[in-house]
């Protein structure tokens, strides 16, 4: 593969992963074509269509759930899978939307990935683990989050959206094995990071900082209401900085599932969250207690990059102060754009 000559599609290419990374990769590698292909559902997506035309990033509306979008992008030499309904509490009323998106989606991406003796990196998530069994790790309480020492495992129920990502890692293990794909599969923790549209059950830190800024209630739900329930995050660059490095050496990254977040040094508890949030906004809002936890909730989730670490010497290097830093720079450039992308009536002072 010419790296030169490289032609890159992302999926879900108009999204908040998708975007960054495209508009990264045209910036770092002139030579490449980067294309990206999105259905533009999600909220805040339109927002990215200049940036992409400006970093000289080919546009496709497209749909992954139809095969016929996917041959409309052409050919190419490496597909980066960053389409997916994303939140965990999808599918709890009608799932046909998350399945054909995330499971029959990405059965489309593998079968052109194959066709055209592409590399794949599948963007996975950390929700791939049983939400049970982690309901019933050990857990000491501090005064601000939980902590707990023990790894994840893997029989059981994991919420509908983490079961399709799943299903799919199956399917690119099977594809590997049968066909000879080159794949490489990324569990993400949280991203968060600019251009996110966060929301309570997905892109919650970006979620925070958002509400801080906008002066918008939040509340902390689940656990009884405390807030100490704890998540890793993880910058959007710095992902960026690893998908390069996949796509650069497809050879080396091939057949490499791994988890991909801030582990224990960059999470934050949304108590935690919020003090840094006050503190970056000056702003203090009011937060309610809904004590009740959602179904497929867990208190604490932290990244073991062991084996990632083992195989390359990328590591995260912008913190979680940095992370909701830079959403708040963010914010303050396109301050209009966003509150309407949120459907804020107005930029609250």
């Amino acid at each position: 593969m010419n790296a030169r000559q490289m032609r890159v599609l992302i999926t879900g290419g108009a999204g908040f992963v998708g975007a960054n990374l495209g508009v990264s990769l045209a910036a770092r590698h002139p030579g490449w074509e980067v294309v990206a292909l999105d259905n533009l559902m999600r909220r805040g997506s339109e927002l990215n269509l200049a940036r992409l035309r400006g970093a000289g990033v080919e546009f496709v509306h497209g749909d992954v759930r139809e095969q016929a979008d996917l041959r409309a992008a052409g050919s190419f030499d490496a597909i980066v899978e960053c389409s997916a309904e994303p939140s965990v509490m999808a599918g709890l009323s009608d799932p046909s939307y998350l399945v054909q998106t995330n499971l029959h989606g990405a059965f489309n991406c593998l079968e052109r990935a194959r066709e055209e003796g592409a590399f794949l990196v599948f963007l996975s998530t950390s929700r791939v683990y049983p939400v049970a069994a982690q309901l019933e790790l050990a857990l000491e309480e501090t005064e601000t989050r939980y902590e707990l020492a023990a790894s994840q495992p893997l029989p059981g129920a994991r919420t509908l959206y983490g079961a399709t990502k799943l299903a799919a890692e199956h399917l690119i293990e099977e594809y590997a094995q049968t066909f000879g794909l080159r794949a490489a599969v990324d569990r993400c923790g949280v991203i968060a990071g600019p251009w996110q549209m966060g929301k309570v059950d997905q892109g919650v830190f970006s979620w925070w900082l958002l509400s801080h800024h906008f002066r918008r209630p939040l509340s902390y739900i689940g656990f009884g209401g405390g807030g100490k329930q704890v998540r890793d995050l993880l910058h959007v660059d710095d992902l960026v900085d690893l998908v390069d490095e996949q796509l650069g050496d497809p050879d080396a990254w091939a057949g490499c599932v791994a988890n991909v977040g801030g582990g224990r040094e960059g999470s934050l508890s949304l108590l935690e969250t919020t003090a840094l949030c006050r503190e970056l906004t000056g702003n203090e809002i009011e937060i309610g207690a809904e004590p009740e936890t959602r179904p497929g909730d867990v208190p604490i989730y932290l990244s073991d990059c062991a084996r990632l670490f083992a195989r390359t010497e990328w590591r995260p290097r912008r913190g979680p102060r940095q992370v909701l830093a830079d959403v708040l720079e963010w914010t303050l450039a396109n301050e209009d754009a966003v509150a309407a992308a949120l459907g804020f009536d107005s930029v609250a002072r």
